[in-house]
Order: structure tokens, then sequence, then C-alpha cells
């Protein structure tokens, strides 16, 4: 790993020493047009924010779409498109549009929109679809005003409507949100700060916004996805480069504005680049999580799933992984190590002497019989592929029959999702990562849901127990008692390694000093950002 980091900071610095581009540079804008260009961590193929929960398909529906609410940066919901009022007992949420929304094709934002909006979300996002189990009805009260009423208290309700991950609550007029379950939104027309340009989209290529001169900013400092997202640019390109010394090339001339991810091993080279800053507008990084498939044997066997926990040391990994301990954080939380609900309930299963033993012995008295166990690697993405390999090693040394599968990125993706048998195209172990937004707390998270749904994520625990405990967190509405659900929900996912935390990593990004004023976010934000000429 430290070998494969040296070559790659030797070839960086050899290239910037040339200076000779591999690609063809942003064609320059007009003198009175205001371009940021953009090198994002993944390429945007897929379009619709409420079907797909890739990272990227969020950022784009935050620069095309807006929310009822948002959140600022204290975790607190905020109004955003409408105000609300909420009734004495609980149960009735008034919603009020402010003035001036319209969609992208100039017809105005009414609150049909927003109710068939909100009914396409519950469809999709597991969160939302607990909600409208209370909902008892949404209805419009006037053409800019509706109600949700509800058969019980939920405590939820307003962080669910302002949360910005996995699956934000994106509005949309009423004839794209009435999209048949399944089918891919036929048009990117939303309420939001930019407009997406379609003629201009290149899959994996190119994609291009232009500032939504009918947006009205509130009146509010923006903090994260709520407040005033006042657009200082044009126009802003996500351009798609064939590798990071390409993109450091274009960073470091002034053809490329911003790149939001910069491997953590070229630093040293970036840093020195006179003209680029780098810092975090991501405060909240990336959990690398480990998770078994509970569907097939051995990982079925709670004593085989605990053994294989008790070899993996989040020290190690993180070493492997990212290297510089400035830049990782092991903690046993498993909604992030600093968001409001962290806790270290159940961290003897991930920290403390003698767990090598511990596991010898609980595989040996499983009663495993062998079975081999098959690790799925992905071989793209630093963050999370030498886990992989190291983690075999650990669990051989104990007993386990591993074999580990190697693939690009793609196809990890597919065969994730697959529950076949191992032999038709199934797995028993994976390692990814999850952002912090999307998991901070224990409904909005996916990675715990034991439903062994559709809507669960790969691996799909089965455990009525912590589904109870969900629930209860769900309806209450005392922060106290929230935070003392949310310690035994964390006690219950590690005690029946529903899936492994593994420590958590930060996003750093790289900018030319021309930009500045690069919004902190959830995500990656563009409202707010200047350029100078």
């Amino acid at each position: 790993m430290f070998e494969l980091h040296r070559r790659r900071l030797l070839a960086l610095t050899a290239g910037l020493a040339t200076a000779t581009f591999g690609f063809a540079a942003v064609p320059e804008a007009s003198a009175a047009e205001k371009t940021l260009t953009a090198v994002m961590s993944g390429n945007l193929k897929a379009l619709d924010p409420s079907i797909s929960t890739a990272q990227i398909t969020r950022t784009h529906g935050f620069m095309v779409y807006d929310t009822l609410l948002g959140m600022d940066a204290q975790y607190r919901p905020q109004p955003q498109m409408a105000d609300v009022t909420v009734s004495d007992d609980r149960l009735t949420y008034h919603f009020k549009l402010r003035d001036g929304l319209k969609w992208h094709d100039g017809t105005p934002v009414g609150a049909e929109d927003c109710i068939a909006s909100l009914k396409r979300w519950s469809r999709y996002d597991a969160a939302a679809s607990r909600l409208f189990e209370q909902v008892a009805s949404l209805e419009a009260t006037s053409p800019t005003s509706f109600d949700i009423k509800l058969s019980a208290p939920f405590g939820q309700i307003l962080a669910l409507l302002a949360k910005p991950s996995p699956i934000p609550p994106f509005m949309m007029p009423k004839r794209l949100a009435e999209t048949p379950k399944g089918q891919q939104l036929p048009e990117q027309i939303g309420s939001g700060p930019f407009k997406f340009v379609a003629a201009e989209f290149r899959p994996g290529d190119k994609v291009v916004y232009v500032r939504n001169t009918d947006y009205v900013p509130r009146k509010e400092p923006a903090s994260w996805t709520a407040g005033g997202k006042v657009v200082n640019v044009d126009k802003v390109v996500w351009q798609s480069m064939p590798d990071m010394q390409t993109t450091m090339n274009a960073l470091q001339n002034g053809d490329v504005d911003f790149v939001e991810q910069v491997p953590l091993d070229l630093l040293p080279v970036i840093e020195a680049m006179p003209d680029v800053a780098v810092g975090k507008v991501r405060p909240l990084g990336m959990q690398v999580v480990a998770r078994m498939n509970h569907t097939l044997p051995p990982f079925d066997n709670l004593d085989v799933r605990r053994a294989a926990m008790l070899v993996l040391d989040q020290e190690e990994l993180m070493q492997a992984a990212i290297g510089d301990p400035k830049y990782y954080h092991l903690c046993t939380s498993i909604y992030g190590c600093t968001v409001p609900l962290a806790s270290d309930a159940g961290k003897d299963w991930l920290f403390g002497a003698g767990r090598k033993e511990k596991a010898r012995a609980l595989l040996k008295a499983s009663g495993y019989d062998g079975t081999p166990v098959v690790i799925l690697q992905q071989t793209e993405l630093d963050a999370f592929k030498p886990q992989p390999l190291l983690a075999a090693q650990r669990m051989r040394e104990i007993g386990f029959n591993v074999e580990v599968q190697s693939m690009d990125w793609q196809t990890h993706l597919q065969r994730q999702y697959s529950r076949a048998p191992v032999a038709e195209g199934g797995w028993n172990m994976i390692f990814s990562a999850w952002g912090i937004t999307g998991i901070w707390d224990p409904l909005a998270s996916t990675v715990i849901d034991a439903s062994a749904s559709n809507q669960a994520w790969s691996g799909w625990p089965k455990d009525p127990e912590l589904e109870k405990l969900r629930k209860a967190f769900s309806v209450e509405t005392d922060p106290a008692t929230q935070k003392t659900i949310a310690e035994k929900v964390q006690a219950r996912v590690l005690e029946q390694v529903n899936y492994v935390p593994l420590g958590e990593y930060d996003i750093l990004a790289a900018w030319n000093k021309r930009v500045a004023n690069l919004p902190e976010g959830p995500l990656t934000l563009f409202w707010g950002a200047t350029k100078k000429d």
C-alpha cells in the first residue's frame, strides 16, 4: 500500500513538472460569464434522486431541487420552501409555501405538487415509509398550503423532511412526481437554485447547470441545506477527467476550479501548489463498514458473525487504507464520531484486549464447519480496497476458510445486491463506506435496517427487536429519551453484528484560490461560492 502511494506521488510530481496536458482543456467562458468547473468524486449517470442513493446523484438533486425544510449546521430543521406550524397535540403539521416559488419551466409551485412529491418520496425512502404509516391524511388547504395529519405523534417528522441523505424529500411538479414507481423521471425540473441543461449532459463525462434567475433565496444566512441559497456564478460544469494527474494539472493551471475529493497520499504535492487551497467543505466524513450476508451460511450463525467482528481491528484497517491518523478517527458509534447521538455503547465488541482469543473460542463453539467465506473486494476506491485482504488474513488465523474475489466497483455494486447462493453469484462479506449524513440517527440509517425487506441494505439482517427500538425512536418526542433509545439501538446492532463500523475518514477537497466562499455542508454545495476573474 505505501509503495503504491509512493509511486503515485512520484508520477504526479513528474506530471506536474512537465506541465504537459493529456486532456482537451475546458473551453473558456465568455468574459461576462462566470463558470465554475468542478471535478467530482464520481460520474453522474443516474439522474433520479429518488431512485438512486449514489452520492453524486444526491448532490445533483440539491442543485436542481429544493426541500420543504433544510438542515442547518446544528442539526436543526429549518424552513426552506415552506414555513411550518405544529398543533399542540403534535398531530397536525401545517405547511405554507413561501412567496415567489417557481418550477424551472416557469409554472408556480403549488401545494398539490408538494403532496405528490411527498408521496413519491415515501415509496422510495424506508424512513419516509415509516412516517407514512402514521399519516392519517395529506391534504391541500389552499393553492399554496397543506396539512399533514398524523394518527399518532411521530417525533422525527421534521428531521426527516430536512434530512440530506440518503433520499432527501425533493419537491417536483406533480406531473413528474406521479411518474410510476420504478420509472426514471422523464425530466429534471425542480425549483432549486440551478437548472439542469439536458442538451449538454453527457453521462459519465460532463454535466452543466446554469443559475436559476427566477430563484428567490431566503433572507436567512445559508447554513448547510438551510437558509439563503445565493448563487454567485452563471454556470457550474462537472467535468470528468481520466486520472488524478490530469486533474491536478488542470487545477494548478486554472482549467479546473474545484476537485471534490483528493487522495490523501498526494497531499504533499497538492499543498505545495501556490495557487491551490486544500480543506474540508464536508465536515462530516465517511464511515467504513463491514457487512456480512445474514441470509447465507456461515454468517446466518450469530457466533460466527461475532468471531469475524472480533478480529476486525479499526486501527489496523484504517492504517492500511488511510495511513495518516490526522485523517481518520476511531470510534464505536454507528452514527458517526461527532454527531449528537454519538455513543460508546457496546464498545467492548470493537475495542479491548484479548479479542483474537475470544474470536477463536467463539468460532470453535459455533460449530463452524469450514464453509467457505467469499469476501468481495473492489479494486478502484482506495478507502476500502485493502480491508478485504487484511480481514481475510486475520480470519484465516482463527480458522475461517476465506476466498477473496476482486472486481471493479460497478461489478461490486451489482454483485452486492444479489441474494443468490455464493455459487450463483452471491457473497458472504463486503466492505463499503457510508456518509455520516446518511447514518446519523436510527431512523435515517438504512445500513441498520433489520427488516430483511427490499428497502434494507445488502446483507438483509432480520431482527424484530432492533426494529421495535427503531420504531420507538421514530415516535419519541423527548430528546433525552431519543438519545437513550439510540444507545440501545447501537448496543443491539453490535451485539447482533448487524454490521461492523470500522472508523471514519475525512474528505478533503482542493480548489483554485480564485474560488472563495465555498459553503460547508453535509455534501458538496455550490451556492454561495464566488469566483474572481
